[in-house]
């Protein structure tokens, strides 16, 4: 059965299957035991339709579950409603598809762009901004059924273990949560068998593991994993494939109080913004990253993305920025941005700092008002212009040393 809804608030605590502790976390298949989580109790588990999410629902499945529900958060992932539904069907469990995409861009991505959320100078953060995100919708939907566990699929290699566990825990979810692939992974031709043995051979087709939403399409794991060695197949990219004779290009884009508005004049919803500069960016071939992302204990993993609207908005806000802020409160500010970005990235995007921090930069963001005009060129682009509303720049250099020399000197000149 497949539910389709937009978020909704959370509507209290947990039902009558609630576990009444403070903490449970989930870390191993074993724990997936009748003596911890009845048979019957509803669950909730995070599904993106790849090869760990569904080979979850099957072990609950063969394991003897009756009650679960599969939660796919819809931010423009590349997987589609029918694949899934196809899954579940497949696995006998309920298919709840929340549209998360305008609160994802409003909440989420907005707050990046004015963050300037790039970690390390290496590539802009995503799925640091899309966990919080989903773990809010699953706790949402685990009180709605009551349920007793909301479960994802994270592994160790993988931030997003700490990301999903650590929003789930700030948010008060007070039931059992967390990731049986933390303690006990499984093996990769393990999974694909079990699943093709009930029908579900499509997942042996994928070889490297991908996460994808509006802001972002990213690649690891696979033939990705060694960063001495790499190299991404093009047909994988879909968003930044330079297209065969494009002549350059002008595009001009306009923030108010922080927030892109209008891509030529023309005024859009900041969701379908994003997607006109992924397909308008992206066809000049801009905006792939490579960069290490540390896990845990300090070890680095290889991570590559395509993000052609994040390069152009991060680049004409910083602009912008620049051109309406003091120096003085810009060095601050690029300070505290990697204090945002290591809160949002170690799972902490309801905590206290992260809000303080987010206060800061929304104060800022006020004064950010203006357009950049753009020059695109395969595999590059040039500013043509920028325009503040509140200018702190010049615009002729030698007047403004001629006046501020008579301003100087009229005290004088008046003795």
């Amino acid at each position: 059965m497949n539910t389709t809804s937009s978020i909704v608030p959370s509507t209290g605590r947990p039902g009558k299957h609630a576990v009444h502790k403070q903490e449970q976390i989930i870390r191993s298949f074993r724990q997936l035991s009748p003596e911890s989580i009845s048979l019957d109790a509803p669950l909730v588990t995070l599904f993106s339709g790849g090869l760990d999410s569904s080979y979850l629902l099957l072990r609950l499945r063969n394991s003897g579950y009756t009650n679960v529900h599969a939660l796919s958060v819809d931010l423009d992932e590349d997987e589609t409603r029918e694949q899934k539904q196809r899954i579940a069907d497949e696995l006998g469990v309920r298919l709840h598809i929340v549209d998360g995409r305008q609160a994802f861009a409003e909440e989420f991505v907005r707050a990046a762009i004015k963050a300037q959320a790039v970690y390390l100078d290496t590539h802009p953060v995503s799925s640091t901004l899309s966990r919080p995100l989903i773990a809010r919708c699953a706790v949402e939907l685990a009180r709605e059924l009551g349920a007793v566990a909301v479960l994802h699929t994270a592994n160790r290699s993988q931030n997003t273990l700490r990301r999903l566990n650590g929003a789930l825990a700030l948010l008060g979810f007070d039931g059992y949560y967390g990731s049986p692939y933390d303690l006990e992974p499984i093996d990769r031709d393990q999974k694909i068998q079990e699943l093709k043995e009930v029908g579900l051979d499509q997942m042996s087709e994928r070889i490297v593991s991908g996460d994808s939403n509006l802001w972002c399409r990213e690649f690891e794991s696979g033939i990705l994993d060694d960063p001495e060695d790499h190299a991404v197949p093009e047909h994988m990219y879909r968003w930044s494939r330079t297209e065969s004779g494009l002549p350059p290009a002008t595009l001009e884009v306009r923030f108010h109080e922080g927030t892109p508005v209008a891509i030529d004049g023309a005024h859009k919803p900041l969701l379908e913004l994003i997607n006109d500069l992924n397909a308008r960016v992206g066809a000049f071939g801009i905006g792939r990253y490579s960069g290490l992302e540390h896990l845990d204990n300090g070890e680095k993993v290889l991570e590559i993305r395509e993000m052609p609207a994040a390069w152009l908005l991060l680049r004409t806000y910083r602009h912008l920025e620049t051109a309406s802020l003091g120096a003085e409160t810009i060095r601050e500010k690029m300070h505290l941005e990697q204090l945002w970005v290591r809160e949002s990235l170690e799972g902490r995007w309801y905590g206290e700092l992260h809000s303080a921090l987010q206060a800061f930069i929304d104060i800022c963001a006020q004064q950010v008002s203006g357009t950049v005009r753009w020059r695109l060129t395969a595999g590059g682009a040039e500013t043509r212009s920028i325009v503040a509303d509140d200018p702190r720049y010049l615009r002729d250099r030698e007047m403004w040393e001629k006046e501020s020399i008579r301003a100087e000197n009229a005290p004088y000149l008046a003795t």
